[in-house]
Formats: C-alpha cells, structure tokens, sequence
C-alpha cells in the first residue's frame, strides 16, 4: 500500500455533464465538499477557499462546524472538461504551520469516465512523500479519510437533483 497516494472511485449515477459541472463549477463544489470559493476554477490560477459546512448531509456538516471559518488556497492546475480536474492544496490543512507558503502541497486530481450505469469519479492525491515526517502520517490517514466522506457527498449531492 502506497502512502504517497490516496485513491478513491465512486460511481455516481448521474450524466457525465452533471457530474462534470458538480466538480468543476466552484459553487456546486463547494456545496457538497463545504467550502466557500472566492471565485472560479480556472487552470492556473488560484481561489481561496474557506470551510462551511456541507450543504448535503447535516451529520457530516456537524463534523465540519469545528474547522467552520478555517481557509487555504487551491492552486487550480488543470480543468479538462468533461473529464478532469487538478489542484494543489495543503494537506490536512488544520494543523499548525499547515498553510505556510512554503509548506509542501498534495495533487488532487478528479477524473471522469463513463461507465455502466453512471459515471466512475476517480479522486487521486499525490505527494504525501513531501509532507514533513512530523505530519505526514496525520495528513494521509485524515485525508484518507475524508476522501471517503466526500465520495459520498458527491454523491448523495447529486442524488438531490438541481434541487440543492
């Protein structure tokens, strides 16, 4: 088992073009992951983004309400509609000296492909190796962790329509 890399699949039952929208446009992000954008995902640039809780699942909001308010900056590497979204962010961003400049940041990539029944969502973080030893085995099982927790948002996110 690899503890450079975080990978999780989700099948999502919904049209590619829904599933793309739901992780590429920054608002409808932001409402199943619980975070507030400054602005657009766009390929190069940077949003900050400050934590809120979820908008899809009240137990996992409550979860969320102690890290309410915190923020970091996801520098946006790629957006390929319909099939992939990349960042870099500060992993387990919570901890102290977490969100220095200089501090190391992890790959996010999300990856779609059409598949019986709906679309596969594949989420990859990458660069846990760079990650100072002191907290690094903290960042990957948490970040583990909530990758999980988000698979399922986006899903039951999705579940809920245009509704939400």
């Amino acid at each position: 088992m690899s503890t450079d890399r975080i990978e999780k699949e989700v099948l999502l039952k919904a049209p590619l073009d829904r599933v793309w929208r739901a992780i590429s446009n920054s608002e409808e992000f932001g409402r199943w992951f619980g975070v507030r954008f400054d602005g657009p995902f766009i390929a190069g640039e940077s949003v900050n983004g400050v934590m809120t809780p979820t908008e899809v699942d009240d137990d996992v909001a409550a979860m969320q309400e102690p890290y309410a308010g915190e923020a970091d900056a996801w520098h946006i590497v790629a957006v390929e509609p319909p099939h992939r979204l990349a960042f870099r962010w500060h992993p387990y961003a919570v901890e102290p000296g977490s969100r220095e400049p200089a501090a190391p940041t992890t790959l996010v990539e999300f990856t779609l492909a059409e598949a019986d029944g709906g679309v596969l969502l594949r989420i990859v973080e990458s660069g846990f190796d760079a990650v100072p030893a002191a907290r690094r085995r903290s960042a990957f099982e948490a970040n583990s962790q909530g990758w999980a927790h988000q698979a399922e948002m986006v899903r039951k996110y999705l579940a809920l329509g245009e509704s939400v």
